[in-house]
């Protein structure tokens, strides 16, 4: 097997001390070895929370993007080793699960896009709410829905994991190295340690329900429940026991015998328990997981994303569409923030498009597209129609519209808190490219963490996708909503992993995605339209301050926009909240002479390549 090599991290982290001090904590020497692979584990840099300025990065021949150092440095050691893209998308979200637990991982769900140089392939890995699961899940004695915080903290909210199954399947259609040489660099840096960075110390000190949870209370705080401190070497056995018995043994160590028992035990004794059970597990790798890609033309470009469940390729060519048919603002762009008369514009076509979220998005196979096809929803007369009720003013809330003629009988599903998540983009040396978005939704899900009975310490979040489903099941009139629980069915999200092309030669552009719940929407749009419409590089696309509407009050990044811009807006009608907007963006771009990447400086992630 070839030997996983290592280059220093530093080459990669060319940022300067000012900003974003390295402090490099110890290191192994010499490569070890798993499964018959060798994998060097890095020099691990802490890194500072808050903004870290990053300065993109230029390869010739592949590139990896992730939310971690250490994730991207697994990803970078598979392509070295002769892997795949996939293969490098698998490592990097087995060390995600261990490094970044508190926004995805085994105990979650992922959308993947694949393109293998002729053709884009779409898995769906979303979880799947439990056979006993109904409309009235969230619901209380009363009839009425838990509040939202109380439904996220439970046993009920906690969907049946597809992570495993997404890899598995993604592996077994564009892996190249073996199943369990993937699995190497996640066990070695689980037997090992890891560093805890500044940015899960401060997650962990920051959440007051994860410290109830018994396993995760042992693990990640001390005896008087403080968390961890940064700079810690944590280990943990019992994901490394969990990932060697996959590795070796296939998926169904995961989704039979202790793993899926204890899952189902830890949801079923919380004291708000849920109603998962060892069947529902077992099945879900009989799903089939491919999906049709949703690909829409924009400009001179081809934007490929994935389709219901996920609202997110919907919405962003819903917003990109309607610009489209508007007579834009002279100046778009000034000084790298967005004009007032600009972000008007995006506001409202954000307003629209939330609408249409809001009323028809839903699983595929529980819910009838409008017109009988998703991509009514993008016809050019429709996007067309919805732009002219665009004016100079705000037009306050939005209703939603009626693609195709079609009558709908669902109601509008008010808005809901949604968080959590990673994304990963990366392509290899011969040029297939992975747009991935993963998740567990809220940070660190459910706060529930299963050591999949092991009796070890440590082990992995379950997921609270379940609460992405509409919490009642009808509108104030009694409609029902598109997106409530149903026995077997997938919750909507807004992940939107994205693959772009040229039009007329069909060559690669870009892989792009973020973290941010709804906001992923908006956060992916605001990078694609740096990248095609202004110009701008992958980071320079990336550092744009973000914004985003909802559907109501329009939300601006805090520390961009002056109070000229926040004036202009409020003038035109709009109510303007500005607060911490905290996108993860990553982004891999062709160019002449190979790559160009991007990464998020408002979170830790890097690219490596050669």
């Amino acid at each position: 097997m070839p030997l996983f090599e290592y280059k220093n991290l530093l080459k990669y982290l060319l940022i300067p001390t000012l900003f974003f001090p390295l402090l490099l904590l110890s290191a192994c020497d010499q490569p070890e070895t798993n499964a018959g692979i060798a994998y060097t584990i890095p020099e691990q840099p802490e890194q500072p929370t808050g903004y870290n300025p990053k300065p993109g990065w230029a390869t010739s021949e592949f590139a990896v993007a992730a939310a971690n150092p250490l994730a991207t440095d697994a990803g970078y050691q598979i392509i070295r080793a002769g892997g795949s893209a996939i293969d490098a998308a698998i490592a990097v979200q087995l060390v995600l699960s261990l490094v970044e637990p508190q926004s995805s991982g085994i105990g979650g769900g992922a959308f993947i896009l694949a393109w293998d140089g002729e053709e884009i392939h779409a898995y769906n890995g979303r979880e799947t709410a439990p056979s006993a699961a109904d409309e009235n899940l969230f619901l209380d004695e009363n009839g009425n829905p838990l509040p939202y915080r109380d439904a996220v903290r439970s046993g009920l909210s906690v969907g049946v994991p597809g992570t495993f199954a997404l890899l598995k399947t993604a592996h077994e259609n564009h892996g190249v190295l073996p199943w369990e040489d993937l699995f190497t660099p996640a066990i070695l840096l689980a037997e090992n340690g890891f560093n805890l960075g500044p940015r899960l110390h401060s997650l962990l000190d920051s959440d007051d329900a994860l410290k109830n949870d018994e396993i995760a209370r042992a693990f990640y705080f001390d005896e008087d429940g403080n968390a961890l401190p940064a700079g810690t070497n944590l280990k943990n056995p019992a994901y490394a026991e969990i990932l060697r018995n996959v590795a070796q043994d296939g998926i169904s160590a995961f989704y039979q015998g202790n793993v899926a028992a204890d899952i189902v035990d830890r949801v079923s004794s919380h004291e708000r328990p849920g109603v998962i059970s060892e069947a529902d597990i077992a099945g879900y790798p009989a799903l089939d997981l491919r999906t049709e890609v949703m690909c829409n033309d924009w400009r001179e470009y081809e934007i490929c994303g994935f389709p219901p469940p996920s609202s997110g390729h919907i919405a962003i060519m819903q917003i990109l569409g309607i610009l489209d048919e508007l007579e834009l603002a002279e100046e778009a762009l000034v000084d790298s923030i967005p004009s007032a008369e600009w972000l008007h514009q995006f506001m409202e076509a954000s307003k629209l498009a939330f609408a249409d979220r809001n009323q028809y998005i839903g699983d595929p196979l529980f819910v009838e597209a409008p017109a009988g096809n998703w991509q009514s929803m993008l016809n050019s007369d429709y996007l067309a129609d919805r732009a002219s009720l665009v004016t100079d003013v705000s037009m306050g809330t939005a209703e939603p519209g009626n693609p195709g003629d079609f009558y709908s009988a669902y109601g509008v599903q008010i808005q809901q808190p949604e968080s959590g998540t990673s994304h990963i983009s990366i392509v290899d040396r011969d040029g297939n490219a992975v747009s991935m978005t993963t998740t567990i939704e809220s940070g660190f899900g459910s706060r529930i963490m299963s050591d999949g009975g092991t009796g070890l310490a440590g082990g992995f979040l379950l997921n609270n996708e379940l609460t992405d489903f509409s919490l009642t099941p009808t509108d104030d009139d009694g409609n029902p909503i598109a997106n409530r629980v149903e026995p077997g069915k997938r919750p909507r999200s807004s992940m939107s992993p994205t693959l772009v092309f040229e039009r007329e030669s069909g060559e690669f552009v870009a892989s792009v995605g973020s973290p941010g719940g709804a906001a992923i929407i908006h956060y992916t749009a605001k990078a694609l339209i740096g990248m095609l419409d202004w110009g701008l590089n992958a980071q320079e696309a990336i550092d744009l301050p973000n914004f985003a509407n909802f559907n109501g009050p329009s939300v601006l990044e805090e520390g961009y926009f002056s109070q000229t811009i926040i004036e202009a807006l409020e003038a035109m009608g709009h109510e303007v909240d500005v607060r911490a907007l905290t996108s993860g963006l990553q982004a891999i771009q062709r160019t002449e002479d190979g790559y160009f990447g991007g990464a998020d400086p408002r979170r830790e992630g890097v690219v490596m390549g050669d």
